[in-house]
């Protein structure tokens, strides 16, 4: 009778304890998709956001995807002037992870209000902006995870600079520390690899300030933009990559980054900047992109994740400027894992 009684006993703790285990739930993963308890249900997740500037009051475009309480990635675009679009391909990556992301349209872009005033253009103002969008975002450092590529890569290290107590994460996407590095690279290194006839019909243009020929533009898409921008035949561009280039306002683009897409040169306000100096203050856990075939020199970019104090380097070999279309067999995995492994407390500058 003991030995029965026994048996009968494990049996149901075993039987109680799996029953246990099978009714565990992920509470994240299951209200990732939960749009009830938020003020912009209404709306699909978009929110306009009011900003405060040093010549009046604007809107920005916004766009929140899913719920996770410890992850929110505020993805800053290129340009400047371009969209949220050139990130629509995180759609097929994030939510699956249950990460919560939120595009986002910065002043002057086509989403967002559009204002016609170069005191705006300016990144410290850009800065500001960011910073009141986070707030009324919610963003906090228990959550808040800023990815900036391109132009955004700049805008997102500025921030970083200004604000990092309020980041969890920072992930420098495509985008070299400083403009005159990235004008040498452009000149010394990229140039050169066009079929030297290509490379003297284009200077040419620039020498002659031809930027609107349609001759200039055919090369540059032929032989520059489908090597070093996104690595696919024209006719075989995404659509959201196609939208934003459409959507980019030219405006504010020239008047930051040139006409140029050989550095930034001219009369453009970002010619000059350079933060390399300031890296080695930022003690945040920090992912830095870098691509092969990149606009941007890759090894400039390793050198950056050393020269933060808690850095990561992500390569993508097979990748581009977009290289979130280009090589997303490598950069969605390195970007999920760095945002897991911070959120775990299990980061680590070496994985």
């Amino acid at each position: 009778m003991k030995l029965k009684a026994i048996i009968l006993i494990v049996f149901a703790t075993f039987l109680f304890s799996n029953c246990q285990e099978k009714t565990k739930t992920d509470t994240v993963k299951e209200n990732y998709l939960d749009f009830t308890k938020r003020d912009d249900q209404f709306t699909g997740g978009i929110k306009m956001i009011p900003i405060t500037t040093p010549v009046g009051k604007f809107n920005v475009w916004t766009k929140r995807v899913g719920n996770n309480p410890k992850i929110k990635v505020l993805l800053l675009h290129g340009g400047p002037g371009g969209t949220h679009e050139f990130f629509e391909s995180f759609d097929g990556y994030f939510p699956q992870e249950s990460i919560e992301y939120i595009y986002y349209d910065q002043l002057g872009s086509y989403y967002s209000d559009q204002p016609n005033d170069t005191k705006l253009w300016t990144t410290e103002r850009f800065v500001d902006e960011v910073e009141q969008v986070r707030i009324a975002l919610g963003l906090d450092n228990t959550n808040f995870y800023l990815l900036g590529q391109s132009w955004g890569g700049i805008l997102a290290m500025e921030y970083a600079l200004k604000y990092q107590k309020n980041l969890k994460g920072l992930i420098i996407s495509n985008m070299m520390a400083s403009a005159p590095a990235y004008n040498k690279y452009a000149e010394d290194v990229l140039g050169p690899k066009l079929p030297k006839e290509v490379f003297e019909q284009i200077k040419t243009f620039e020498k002659n300030k031809e930027y609107t020929n349609p001759k200039y533009t055919e090369l540059l898409f032929k032989y520059y933009y489908t090597e070093h921008v996104l690595r696919f035949p024209m006719d075989k561009w995404p659509e959201s990559i196609n939208r934003a280039f459409k959507h980019l306002n030219p405006n504010v683009y020239v008047y930051m980054q040139g006409p140029s897409e050989f550095g930034i040169t001219g009369d453009a306000t970002l010619r000059n900047w350079d933060v390399t100096a300031r890296l080695k203050t930022l003690t945040i856990p920090t992912l830095v992109i870098g691509s092969k075939h990149d606009t941007m020199d890759p090894k400039h970019m390793e050198w950056i994740s050393k020269e933060v104090q808690n850095g990561r380097f992500l390569f993508c070999p097979n990748g581009s400027h977009c290289s979130q279309y280009d090589d997303q067999e490598h950069y969605f995995p390195g970007v999920i894992k760095f945002l897991k492994d911070v959120n775990e407390e299990n980061f680590n500058t070496k994985k």
